[in-house]
């Protein structure tokens, strides 16, 4: 038991590390792996000392941590069954959006290999989960979109939402009842001033006609948005969905393909 419970905290802070410097690439520090975690600072810095010791992460100490190439193979593994289970938990058990998540924390810990490729077959080897985050190939590739915050975009420039923060189901509740969802076009209209909402023009696929919603800072942080849409099918033999990509994978960051 205890050796499970030894394996299952080292998938949990990989994952975790990963998670928290996707999109950016920074350094992730001590504080915000243990606010994600729920642990103490103290716990992460133990933790990190095992984790270096084992060669899955570069710590320093007060100057966070980055996985190693070993680190980086495990997490993209354990990325690919986190993100995989919640699509299928959505797409074949009837979940919605933002009740997935902690289902899924447990599952991806139990289910096999074996179970996770026959889920991946059926569901038709989807490249992304019901939050837009991309999910790992077998081979441990991750196809990442050129997305920006929503609040680096100018005011009048449509843009189209290709991630969205799970990390809050009431969030989730509330984008979906505005028609905020992963490939809707925004447009920002207004910021208003002193920390005031953000007035946004919301188009949901395939819906006939964009309606306004007031976005708060939450709600605005949780975005990421691109340029253009996601095509339906990839756009070429490498398995992408935007004309500009980067590949994230065992040897680090690939050339972006145009």
């Amino acid at each position: 038991m205890a050796k499970t419970e030894n394996r299952t905290a080292v998938e949990d802070y990989l994952k975790v590390i990963f998670s928290l410097g996707e999109w950016d690439e920074e350094t992730v520090s001590n504080a915000a792996v243990a606010a994600r975690l729920g642990v103490s600072t103290s716990s992460v810095s133990e933790m990190a000392r095992k984790l270096a010791d084992g060669g899955l992460v570069a710590h320093k100490r007060y100057g966070g941590m980055r996985l190693t190439e070993e680190g980086l193979a495990q997490a993209l593994r354990m990325v690919r069954r986190h993100r995989l289970v919640e699509t299928f938990l959505v797409t074949s058990l009837g979940y919605s959006w933002d009740e997935v998540h902690d289902d899924a924390e447990v599952l991806e810990h139990a289910v096999s290999t074996l179970m996770v490729d026959r889920m991946a077959e059926q569901l038709g080897h989807p490249w992304r989960d019901p939050h837009g985050d991309p999910i790992p190939t077998a081979d441990g590739v991750l196809h990442q979109p050129a997305a920006v915050p929503l609040a680096d975009v100018p005011v009048d420039e449509p843009r189209y939402v290709a991630r969205i923060d799970d990390d809050d189901p009431a969030l989730l509740r509330w984008l979906a009842d505005t028609g905020v969802c992963v490939d809707a076009e925004v447009v920002v209209r207004e910021r208003r001033p002193f920390g005031g909402a953000t007035l946004v023009a919301v188009t949901a696929p395939g819906a006939g006609g964009a309606t306004t919603a007031e976005l708060g800072d939450q709600a605005v942080s949780a975005l990421l948005v691109c340029v253009e849409p996601a095509a339906r099918d990839a756009l070429n033999d490498k398995g992408c969905h935007y004309s500009v990509c980067r590949h994230i994978s065992a040897t680090r960051l690939s050339e972006k393909n145009r």
